[in-house]
């Protein structure tokens, strides 16, 4: 067997198409990848090649549209190996049901959603404002003592997959899934609930910050606020908009950290602020 992937496809792609070949993602044991269209004619023979170069995957899929539309899904393609799109994906000491056609979801956020599982406090309530298939929501049930945790979801598919993720790792006392617009779910059901709000979604959550505040108990709480950042002031101004947003509001803002999650192109990055909030008027 060979030793990698470049080392298996030697001498049939050029150095030049090898080096268009970069990163690819793994899931359960589907391998999705991105090939540029150069390469297109040759992707059934890259596809081929990952599953002689890595024996626990059964699927290659090639993605030929971007992440996009109110559910945030992707057109995809099978180059090799069985023809699906789900898989069960292991993450935590937690199992999950994905569709990666039906509904986002990215391994490369797997340290970030164990981050965030181990800052929860016993006895708090969470909010998570999009949670997809559930992963955060269920690693928070898994490794903190939060009371409840709120799991929130527009997408039809997305919200099964949560409802069967919650049941698989037998976290139904504590994570309560709902299928809806988090603005509306906030404001008719969630209002002055949470101690901690998620926005693990960077696209909306500046359009969405009001909906985290709402949410927040009346004395305040936390928000996870995921934004994008570029070099050479990363944080500076998802701080301001975070800042700017709640001058009105009766609330201080303090940053308890900053972090880049990754980069997703030169000088950019996906970011995310630790806020904590208190009401200055309660």
């Amino acid at each position: 067997m060979p030793r990698d992937l470049r080392e298996e496809l030697k001498g049939q792609l050029s150095d030049e198409e090898l080096r268009q070949f970069r990163a690819f993602d793994v899931v359960g044991d589907i391998a999705v990848v991105k090939l540029p269209e150069k390469l297109l004619p040759k992707k059934h023979l890259i596809g081929q090649a990952l599953i002689e170069v890595h024996s626990n995957v059964r699927t290659v899929l090639n993605q030929i549209s971007p992440v996009r539309g109110e559910f945030r899904t992707r057109e995809l393609e099978v180059i090799a190996g069985e023809p699906r799109t789900g898989t069960i994906y292991r993450e935590g000491g937690c199992s999950f049901k994905v569709d990666l056609a039906k509904a986002y979801f990215s391994p490369r956020l797997a340290t970030e959603r164990l981050r965030m599982a181990k800052l929860v406090k016993p006895g708090e309530v969470v909010i998570n404002l999009f949670a997809g298939v559930g992963c955060y929501s269920v690693l928070i049930a898994k490794y903190s003592k939060a009371s409840r945790v709120y799991s929130i979801d527009k997408n039809p598919s997305a919200f099964e997959y949560m409802r069967e993720n919650i049941r698989i790792n037998k976290v139904g006392d504590i994570v309560v899934p709902i299928l809806g617009d988090a603005r509306d779910v906030v404001e008719n059901r969630l209002a002055g609930q949470a101690d901690r709000v998620l926005m693990p979604l960077p696209e909306l959550a500046r359009d969405f910050f009001d909906v985290a505040l709402k949410a927040l108990k009346p004395a305040g709480g936390v928000i996870h606020f995921y934004d994008f950042g570029q070099e050479p002031d990363i944080f500076g101004p998802s701080l301001e908009f975070a800042r700017s947003a709640v001058a009105s509001r009766g609330f201080k803002v303090t940053l308890l950290g900053a972090r880049k999650i990754r980069s997703y192109a030169t000088r950019c990055y996906h970011v995310v602020l630790d806020l904590a909030f208190t009401a200055t008027k309660f």
